[in-house]
């Protein structure tokens, strides 16, 4: 067992997608605590969703404040990049790197394999031949579970649906005999390898199926981080397209509280895991309930219109957290109103980086 416990100056973290939202978020949470931790990051996200603006580059520069993060350009299906991430040995790996994307998986399905579900085995190889006592945390998403759950009953109300006699998905929902798209395919793989190496090499490994994620410093597409794109596009008047009819509901996490929890299996005894991770039942929106939230708050009403829905889109996710709340002792601190207020506001103070 590694312990990343308060006072101890030399553990070391490794994260990849260093630069990314959760990524990033891991990165400075984990320096303020004085451990030394090293970030592997392509920079390639702003060229995967065509954006001409600074995402990831925005913050891989800001990370550069902390003289113990040690920036490395790399690629996670690069054996030699993640060798000298590694470097003699970390106590700590925190697998964030990803394509996160549902719509370009779809056109691209090739490279989505090769930065999901090959980067991810790549990633354990490595670490099992330099470090393997090492923890490994991997990011997960309840894309996982694809299609099944629309399975469970819903109740449609004037501006959200609700799940009907459950709280949330929970850990024993199938993840098989679905459709998932390419990208909970490719992340199933991910997450599939991730508890193979515990269960056959004897690594820890803890995987966390993630819910919607967001928080500061988060660069959202319309193809991929819908909070943060609904907050850039309602304060410099750009179309919303709502895919559906707005009636989807997301438990939302603040990106913070997520690191807390991966910290909290770092630190724990346990020798496995998988936990479903989210904001919970106490921190859902739909996206029209979230589309007046942000009209309170910044006193612009956004613009929107419909289309289809999208493939494999579900209708309702959210996350039961009874398990990781029990096991590992933890609890979401940001809730949603606290959580898209912070947001609001720096975006904007940021805003001439959206335009």
């Amino acid at each position: 067992m590694c312990s990343l416990k308060k006072g101890v100056k030399e553990m070391k973290v490794l994260v990849t997608g260093g630069a990314g939202l959760v990524g990033s978020h891991c990165a400075e949470y984990f320096a303020k605590k004085n451990y030394q931790v090293t970030i592997l990051d392509n920079l390639l996200r702003s060229k995967i969703f065509g954006s001409d603006i600074e995402t990831v580059e925005y913050n891989w520069k800001y990370l550069s404040r902390y003289k113990n993060i040690k920036r490395i350009k790399g690629d996670i299906r690069n054996e030699k990049d993640v060798l000298k991430a590694i470097g003699s040995g970390v106590d700590a790996v925190i697998h964030t790197a990803g394509q996160p994307g549902v719509p370009s998986s779809v056109r691209d399905p090739k490279d989505d394999f090769s930065i999901n579900a090959f980067g991810t085995l790549n990633v354990l190889e490595c670490l099992r031949q330099k470090s393997k006592k090492a923890a490994f945390v991997y990011c997960s998403t309840n894309k996982v579970y694809g299609e099944n759950v629309d399975k469970i009953p819903l109740k449609e109300l004037k501006k959200r649906y609700t799940y009907s006699g459950v709280e949330g998905v929970d850990e024993s929902m199938l993840t098989d005999l679905t459709g998932h798209t390419p990208y909970g395919v490719s992340k199933l793989v991910g997450d599939l390898y991730t508890q193979e190496y515990a269960h056959i090499y004897g690594m820890r490994t803890c995987v966390f199926r993630m819910s919607c994620i967001y928080g500061i410093r988060q660069f959202g597409f319309e193809d991929q981080g819908w909070v943060a794109w609904f907050i850039i596009a309602a304060l410099l008047n750009k179309p919303i397209v709502i895919y559906g009819d707005g009636k989807q509901v997301r438990d939302l996490l603040y990106a913070e509280d997520l690191v807390r929890a991966y910290e909290a299996f770092i630190d724990s005894s346990l020798k496995s895991g998988l936990f479903n991770i989210g904001g919970g039942a106490e921190n859902t929106t739909s996206l029209l309930e979230f589309l007046d939230k942000i009209y309170g708050i910044l006193g612009k009403k956004p613009k929107y219109s419909f289309k289809d829905w999208r493939p494999s889109d579900q209708k309702v996710y959210i996350t039961n957290t009874a398990k990781v709340k029990k096991v590992l002792n933890w609890y979401p601190r940001v809730n949603v109103e606290e959580g898209i207020t912070r947001l609001c506001a720096w975006v904007k103070d940021n805003q001439k980086m959206f335009k």
